[in-house]
């Protein structure tokens, strides 16, 4: 049986834009201005941590999370793809797929660092530009819902 919280965003909400979902699992594009191709995924039930899934609930986690790391270097082709799971500020198990490009605002900071520069408009635009793509290579992957 599938626990939630009432009062968990990633379990009253989406999370984002809903790119995939089965019972387990959904991805989402996540709604980060300065990082297109962000991705989330996130555990349907609300748990905090991994050791609190089977081992093979764990692998089929760790399957659509490498999934999406390599729907993001093909489609985004960034210099670097930032995996976390941290739950500090949400503790409900999810992964961040986040594609880094050497002109992000942050680089090499993570996403949640301050700000080390402005952002390039046209490097940003490149960017979004690659989303599509990757949204159809996602669903490619694991199906469309």
């Amino acid at each position: 049986m599938m626990t939630m919280n009432a009062n968990c965003p990633l379990c009253t909400t989406d999370g984002g834009e809903l790119l995939w979902k089965n019972e387990e699992m959904r991805v989402i594009l996540a709604n980060e201005a300065d990082f297109p191709g962000f991705c989330r995924v996130i555990w349907n039930g609300h748990i905090a941590e991994m050791s609190q899934l089977s081992v093979d609930q764990r692998a089929r986690l760790n399957h659509v999370v490498m999934l999406i790391e390599n729907a993001v270097l093909e489609t985004m082709s960034p210099d670097k793809v930032n995996l976390a799971a941290l739950g500090n500020m949400v503790p409900h198990l999810h992964w961040h797929v986040i594609p880094r490009f050497q002109k992000d605002v942050c680089f090499p900071g993570s996403v949640w660092s301050e700000k080390l520069r402005a952002q390039d408009p046209s490097h940003l635009n490149i960017q979004l530009a690659k989303v599509p793509g990757l949204k159809q290579k996602i669903q490619e992957l694991l199906g469309v819902i």
